[in-house]
């Protein structure tokens, strides 16, 4: 954020898909640095070993919107070996951005949720063959291909194929295995079927780009520090202060 000239002041909450450490191991001292409050299902709650140490916390229910200023947040039930996992939808200004990572299959949550976006995050995590040959022992394999994992670069390919809107400007592709996939694959997977949707592959090493997206499928991109002009960006993907 700080390369990017976005400043944390903006920030308003913080809101947890699931338990395990590579989405959790920040959250205390990032919540209490900045005072945010952290929404978080329940059930994940009591299973967080930082529950003790966050200040702060709202719970949410599958389905039902959350408003933080201007935003709406639609949390939905996902498949994914967590005690109670979600992924989000967030609504500002008729734009539907959607966060769609760490997902074991697709079902028809992912779909309804995923063909009203104008913009979403997808994980692409793993290639079927460098998973197959590579040096996993087989019980994670199957942990990651077995329907509560991550879903591989061929199926989301096939829900951004059957399902994206035609009005979907940007797609995000993220949460790349580093051991299972590469930006090259994923990017050659994707590219012969991106038509009007601009494909991003996040990378694990560095920060992307800012977009700023529009509800009639149009977009402006800033590929440098934004200037005072550009601080608008912030607005499609932080709350308002008051």
């Amino acid at each position: 954020m700080k390369k990017l000239g976005l400043v944390m002041d903006r920030v308003r909450a913080i809101f947890i898909s699931h338990e395990h450490g590579d989405h959790i191991s920040g959250l205390s001292v990032l919540a209490k640095k900045f005072r945010l409050p952290v929404y978080i299902t329940q059930q994940t709650k009591k299973h967080t070993l930082f529950r003790a140490e966050i200040p702060q916390t709202f719970a949410f229910t599958d389905g039902l919107p959350v408003t933080i200023g201007s935003l709406t947040i639609t949390p939905f039930r996902k498949y994914h070996d967590a005690i109670d996992p979600h992924s989000f939808i967030i609504e500002h200004a008729q734009v539907t951005v959607g966060v769609f990572t760490d997902i074991g299959k697709v079902c028809e949550r992912l779909v309804q949720y995923f063909s009203k976006c104008h913009a979403a995050f997808l994980e692409a995590n793993y290639d079927i063959d460098m998973l197959e040959n590579g040096n996993y022992p087989v019980h994670l394999k199957n942990r990651i291909r077995g329907g509560e994992g991550h879903l591989s670069n061929e199926e989301a390919l096939q829900l951004f194929r059957q399902h994206r809107p035609s009005y979907m400007s940007h797609l995000l592709l993220s949460h790349l295995s580093k051991n299972n996939n590469t930006p090259e694959l994923v990017e050659k997977v994707f590219k012969e079927y991106s038509g009007n949707t601009q494909i991003i592959i996040a990378s694990r090493y560095h920060e992307t780009d800012l977009f700023y997206v529009k509800s009639d499928g149009h977009y402006l991109i800033a590929k440098t520090r934004p200037t005072k002009k550009k601080h608008e960006f912030q607005l499609s993907l932080f709350a308002n202060p008051a």
